[in-house]
This record gives structure tokens, sequence and C-alpha cells, in this order.
């Protein structure tokens, strides 16, 4: 079978290079690849992609032999009907790795079509290093290399203020785009560069904060010979996608002026504010995953789905969305219970296998992030603990038990020690929780200190770990 290239589709071109891609993983392709492919075939955006990988992992190699294309198989369930299509992505022009290719990267910046910079590079990735600033060698982190992007445009186009780029990262942390704004002008003091080239990063460039959501599964690796045998040819890069997605993007309002997306009908917002579409996605969708992560995995769950057909815990979920997360939301109620549909909706999805195990990677941190400001806001605001709540981190104390599908962090280092230094008796079981609740580095505070806190997690733990998830899920009043 011949692999995927550009003599599969007719009439296809090469973009004017409009937009630098930080990351080529398969969120980035399957999200904004597939949307900026999209704009080009509906609202004539016109524009190429230059997907830049940072790092030894990544799929630029499998993009440049198939001439910068992949496919984007769209499986799910949308408002009750079964959906199933693709769409061949045809806009990414190159991939570079920089530390193979950095001469190559850095000739980007004299390219004056250039005016978007998309990026994933996970929660970590925004991040400041203190490292010189040598000419010839990549800087380490991805805000290090796009402030030498950016400071060899200023240089080659002498501080114009119409080649000043627009910044659209998708890292899921708060304020992205001012959080990398920040570290870039970090790095411009950090290695004295000149107050010009400061100011034109403050007068002719954007960062706009922005929320990306679509959950997507990546390469079918179960099932890749049903998708060659129906699709005609292979494609390394095959990706699978659920059909809902939504990007919300704070941005000034000639954004779409230049972004059409209205135009595609795209579901992209150009918003003021995020922060109620970010609350609602990081409390219901993202609190919902890490919450249910470790009693799927108690239950011997091994994806979402299987979850969503367990009937004991169906009867949690609801009531830990009911009762506990939606009354913290300052959000319309029925917005609310709309998303909670759509969330439910995709949970379901018969097509998507969302393990549980890649899911659980950092979930104490995850937890912290997602789940424990709807408990303070809930203990603030009811004057109680949220038992639905507590119960979930109780499972992901035990769950941290075994290690095997967690991760490497000091948290979780410290748990799996925690549960190897003791013999199981009421004893042990409270130390564990104390000195989990106490570990300031990752929550911040001391969350012993919450008035039962401590009794309450420990009387779940115990259940747990004595009477089975089972029974213990059942016996929260």
């Amino acid at each position: 079978m011949q692999r995927l290239n550009r003599k599969h589709i007719e009439n296809s071109q090469r973009y004017p290079e409009k937009v630098i891609q930080f990351g080529s993983g398969n969120f980035l392709r399957a999200f904004v690849d597939w949307q900026i492919e999209l704009m080009n075939k509906k609202a004539g955006f016109d524009a190429g992609v230059t997907v830049i990988q940072s790092t030894n992992r990544g799929a630029v190699d499998k993009l440049n032999e198939q001439e910068g294309m992949f496919t984007v198989y769209i499986r799910g369930i949308a408002n009750g009907r079964v959906i199933q299509q693709h769409e061949v992505v045809t806009c990414v022009n190159r991939g570079i790795h920089v530390s193979k290719q950095y001469p190559l990267f850095i000739k980007i910046a004299q390219n004056p079509d250039l005016r978007f910079v998309f990026s994933n590079t996970t929660e970590a990735g925004i991040c400041f290093k203190e490292e010189p600033l040598i000419e010839g060698i990549p800087p380490q982190t991805f805000p290090g290399k796009l402030t030498v992007l950016l400071y060899k445009r200023f240089q080659h186009f002498r501080g114009a203020l119409d080649k000043g780029l627009i910044m659209i990262p998708c890292e899921l942390i708060e304020k992205n785009g001012e959080v990398l704004r920040e570290t870039v002008l970090k790095y411009a003091e950090h290695w004295e560069l000149n107050s010009d080239f400061i100011d034109w990063v403050h007068k002719a460039n954007t960062f706009c904060n922005s929320l990306v959501d679509r959950i997507v599964s990546g390469y079918p690796k179960n099932e890749i010979e049903h998708f060659v045998e129906q699709l005609g040819y292979e494609d390394q890069l095959l990706t699978v996608a659920e059909p809902y997605y939504l990007w919300v993007i704070e941005g000034p309002n000639w954004l779409e002026n230049e972004l059409p997306f209205r135009q595609a009908g795209l579901n992209i917002l150009l918003v003021d504010d995020l922060t109620p579409y970010r609350e609602r996605k990081v409390r219901i969708l993202n609190g919902l995953h890490t919450a249910l992560t470790p009693i799927g995995h108690l239950f011997g769950c091994r994806t979402v789905r299987d979850v969503m057909q367990n009937e004991t815990i169906l009867v949690y979920m609801d009531r830990l969305v009911h009762d506990e997360i939606i009354p913290m939301l300052d959000l319309p109620r029925d917005e609310i219970r709309t998303f909670v549909k759509e969330v439910f909706e995709r949970f379901n999805n018969p097509f998507m296998d969302h393990y549980l195990s890649s899911i659980a990677l950092n979930s104490m941190a995850k937890f912290r992030t997602r789940n424990l400001p709807t408990l303070l806001s809930y203990i603030k605001r009811i004057g109680r603990l949220p038992k639905h709540l507590v119960f979930s981190f109780s499972a992901l104390i035990v769950f941290y038990k075994e290690g095997i599908h967690v991760d490497d962090s000091e948290i979780s280092q410290l748990c799996r020690s925690l549960w190897e230094d003791g013999d199981g008796s009421d004893r042990h079981l409270h130390h564990i929780v104390h000195t989990v609740l106490g570990y300031k580095d990752l929550w911040g505070q001391d969350l012993n200190d919450i008035p039962e806190l401590a009794d309450l997690t420990f009387t779940y733990l115990a259940m747990i770990e004595r009477k089975g998830i089972k029974e213990a899920i059942q016996q929260i009043e």
C-alpha cells in the first residue's frame, strides 16, 4: 500500500508560510492544523505552516517524508448522531528539527509573510532557564527559542512595527499568553538585548491567552489495518479525534480580520475574558477526569468509556457534578447543564479509547489545579466538606499505592514510600493522610489545617482499603 503524499490530493498546493508551530504532536495536528486547513479551504486564509520540533521525540521526520500531509479522522457522537469523517491536512509545508537545523530555524525570522505562532509544549514548556545566549546554539526552552526568533526578526526588519507576530499558545496553563510574554521579556533582560527590541516586543507583537478543548486519542494502532483499507493509503501520522472542539481566544477585536474563523464556520470564540470558559472546562471536564481516574482504575476500568458503562460510578459522578462542582461555578445554569451533557456524551464516545493510565500522569498536581479550587470554594460557601470530592482524593492516595500508572514526581515517590513503610493499621493510614495533606510544596498550604478534612480522608481511605472500592463508594452519605 502506498504512503500518503501529495499525489493523493487533487490540486494540492503549498501555501505561503504564515504560521510557525512549536510542537508536532497529535493534538496540534488534529486541532490547530485541522482548523487552518478548513480556513484555507473555506475562507481563503492561504496559510502554510512550518512545524518546529525542539526535542528528540516528535513527528517532524515523518511529516517531511509525507510532504507535510496527514489525516485527521473524526469519530464520535454529536447531538446524538454518529459522526465518522476524515480530512487530509495539507497546510503543513515542512518540519524543522531545531537542534539539527538551527540555521533553517533562524532564517524563518526573515520571512515577511510570517504572522502567527502557535504552540503546545505541555504545561511545563513555558518556562525560564538561566542559560547563556550563544550564537549558533539553540536555547533549551521554547520561550528562549521564540525570543531569539523575535530578536532576529527585529534586527532583519529594523524594528518595523508591521512585522510583529501574533502568539497564541495552547498550553494548558492559566493566562498562557501573558506568561509567555513575560518569559520572553525575562529572556530579553537576561541576555541584555537592547531596549529598542523590548519596546518592539510590546508595541509590535500580540500575545493572546487561549483555551483549547478537544479529546485527541492519536494514532489508532489497534485498528490501523481497518483505517488503511478504508482510506486506501498508509499514513504514519493518522490521528483520531472527537467531533467536539472549542478554541477560546482572549484577544483584540481586530484579530478576527486576520484569522478568518467566522467565515470558515469554526467553533472559535474571540472574547475579552476567557476565565469563565476556563473554569467551566477545568472544573467540570478536567476535574471529572482527575476525580474518576483512580476510582475507575480501582473498579478495574481501563478507559473513560468503561467508567461510563459502570452504573455505580455514574451515580457517584452525577452527584459529584450536580451537588459539588456546578454550584461552585458562577455561570448561567442552563449553559453549564448543556456543557455537562456534552461532556457526558464525549466521555461515552464509542470510538474513543481514552485510557485512564494516560490521564493518570501527574494526578496529584492535576488534583491541585482542577479539583482543589472546587473543594475550597465548597467549604467556604457551604460550610462543610464536599464528600464526593474528598472520596476521590482518598481513592487517589490508594491509587498511588501501586505507582505503576502514575509518574516519577516527588509526590508519587513520597506516596509509594509511605505505603511501603507501614502495616496498614489505623496509625499507618493516618500517617499517610497527614503527610500527603501536609505536602506544602504541592498544595501551597497545609491542608491538615482544613477542619475535618484529614479525618474524612482517612475514613474513606480506610474503607477503600479494607472493604474495597465497590462497597466504599456506596457508603458516601
